[in-house]
Parts: structure tokens; C-alpha cells; sequence
């Protein structure tokens, strides 16, 4: 049972290529990790704690067994299970290109309910109400995305409908305040989230995040001629920057193997705070840059985590 939760952002920055391992039919040889029964994207939970564990392992032998402490053991599984958990990232907002301001952050009643949803769970208030919106429209606060009352997504037109009730600005604010780093490098980002979130309905949006990712061509390069080597092309699918995803971190009392001692074990918030906050030895996931999924040597899956809740 876990006794200690929180949110954690997931904000990408470069291209991410959380990988489904195969295709099943269609153009792309490399798809991400959708869901089954929205097709929306989202990144599985065991794939995110590999990702953070990883990048812990990373840091230097120092915590390595503070390492399989939290995360559980490297080797042998069996002798106990870890005290970390990460539930499946789960989208909130998706950019879209836009005629205006270069792209806006776009979600919909669905992710603005999970995420209400998923902060409920975790005893963080969220003072902010999820807008209904009709098909063939949008609501947003920003009136210079409009022209003559129409919002342009890529070759696309839809009735804006101006937040009259600061219903949308309140989500924007929110989100700009606990979703994205604090740090001053992210200042744009955080004030576009406040002034460029718009809300689609969910299947508008379901368009956008089906047919508007990155597909990028790879070739595999002769060695000695220099040029492509033929029949070695393959077309992989990424989350686009800017992207931002949420999951739930779990954690309970630190766990060991059967017959060892339970004295000086982490409790649950202590178990948190160490991954969180960090230690001497350890950097904190805290806007900490991690890498995710594949294609790593090509500068493919930058991520920077922001952890809301706890007291």
C-alpha cells in the first residue's frame, strides 16, 4: 500500500520517442505508446521509473544502493519489491500549430478531467472547473489568436468562444504556476501557457494528437561510400516539444528481503523527499532534465519533471 503520492509534469523539450517496440500496420515503422481506447498518447509507467532509475544509475556508484532501496533490486527481484511507483503518463496539453503566436497549447474536458482527477487522489486542491465545449468550437482568453472570431489550427477553422467566465484563465494560471520549472529560463513557456492554452472538444483534439506528432525519415549511412545505404529506411514517430504529460509517483515504506532487519528502514515521505529534493550525492528530480525512451544518441527524449503535492 502506498502512503505518499504526488503529481509529477512531464515537459518535453526536445522530440520524445516513447516507442510501443513494434508496428502494427500503417506507414510508421516506429509509433509512440498510445492509448487503446482514445488513441491519445501517453508513456506506459514502467517506462518513466526505468527512465528516472536510470538516470539516477547514472549520477555515480555512490547511491547505487540507495538505488535498488528505492527503486528495488537490480539483480535479483525476487528478494524484495521496490518502494517506488509511477503510474502512466497521461497527456494534458498538446501544441498545435496556429496562425497566430506560432502554436498554442491545446487540451480538452477529458485531460483537464484526469488531471482533476489524478490531483484529487493526491489531496492537491486545483481551484478551477472544467468548460464544456461544442464540436467546431474552442475556448480560449486570448483574443489576438482570433481572426474575425476564428481560430486557425493548422489548415483548420474553429469558432472561438472568449473566456467570459476567467473559467479557462484560472486552468492557464494553475498550470503555469505547478506544471512547468519554476527556474527563470522558463519564464516564456510559463507565461504562453497562461495566455495560449486553449480547450478543444476531445474530438478535435483527438485529431491534432493523431495527425500533427513528428515523423522523422532515418537512413543508415554507407560506412565507406558516404551515402545512403539502400533499403535501410525507416520512419520513426515522436511527441513534439513542447508536449506535457502528468503521472503519479507512489511510494510506500521502504521494503527488504525477507529475514533482514526492519530497523533504519525510509519511511514513505522520507522515500519522496530523497527523490524529490535530492541528497550530497544526489541531484533532485525536482526540474531536473531526464532522458526518456529511445534515440537517445540523437538528442531524441529530453524531459523536465516539476513534482507538485506534500506537505
Amino acid at each position: 500500500m502506498f502512503q505518499e503520492t504526488r503529481i509529477v509534469f512531464l515537459y518535453c523539450v526536445s522530440p520524445v520517442h516513447m516507442g510501443t517496440g513494434t508496428a502494427v500496420g500503417g506507414l510508421i515503422d516506429n509509433p509512440i505508446q498510445r492509448e487503446r481506447h482514445t488513441d491519445y498518447p501517453m508513456m506506459a509507467g514502467s517506462g518513466i521509473k526505468g527512465a528516472i532509475r536510470h538516470d539516477y544509475w547514472a549520477q555515480g556508484e555512490v547511491n547505487r544502493n540507495l538505488l535498488g532501496r528505492l527503486f528495488g533490486p537490480d539483480q535479483s527481484a525476487a528478494e524484495h519489491a521496490g518502494a517506488i511507483s509511477f503510474g502512466d503518463g497521461q497527456l494534458i496539453a498538446f501544441p498545435v500549430r496556429c496562425a497566430k503566436a506560432g502554436f498554442v497549447y491545446a487540451t480538452s474536458p477529458l485531460l483537464l478531467a484526469r488531471l482533476k482527477r489524478s490531483l484529487a487522489l493526491t489531496n492537491i486542491e486545483a481551484d478551477w472547473t472544467i468548460p464544456s465545449v461544442e464540436s467546431g468550437t474552442c475556448r480560449l482568453q486570448n483574443p489576438d489568436l482570433l481572426t474575425s472570431d476564428k481560430l486557425a489550427l493548422e489548415a483548420y477553422e474553429l469558432d472561438g468562444k472568449l473566456d467570459a467566465d476567467r473559467s479557462i484563465g484560472l486552468i492557464a494560471e494553475w498550470l503555469s504556476q505547478h506544471a512547468l520549472p519554476s527556474t527563470a529560463d522558463y519564464d516564456y513557456f510559463r507565461n504562453k501557457v497562461k495566455t495560449d492554452l486553449v480547450v478543444l472538444s476531445d474530438d478535435e483534439l483527438h485529431y491534432f494528437v493523431v495527425n500533427s506528432t513528428v515523423v522523422e525519415p532515418h537512413v543508415k549511412i554507407d560506412d565507406v561510400s558516404g551515402t545512403a545505404d539502400g533499403g535501410a529506411l525507416f520512419y520513426t514517430e515522436n511527441l513534439p516539444p513542447e508536449s506535457l504529460l502528468f503521472t503519479v509517483l507512489m511510494a510506500s515504506q521502504e521494503r527488504y528481503k525477507r529475514g533482514d532487519s526492519a530497523d533504519n528502514r525510509l519511511s514513505a515521505k522520507q522515500i519522496v523527499e530523497t527523490l524529490v529534493s535530492g541528497n550530497e550525492h544526489w541531484k533532485p528530480l525536482q526540474n531536473r532534465m531526464v532522458q526518456f525512451g529511445g534515440d537517445a544518441t540523437t538528442g531524441r527524449g529530453q524531459i523536465v519533471c516539476s513534482i507538485v503535492g506534500g506537505q
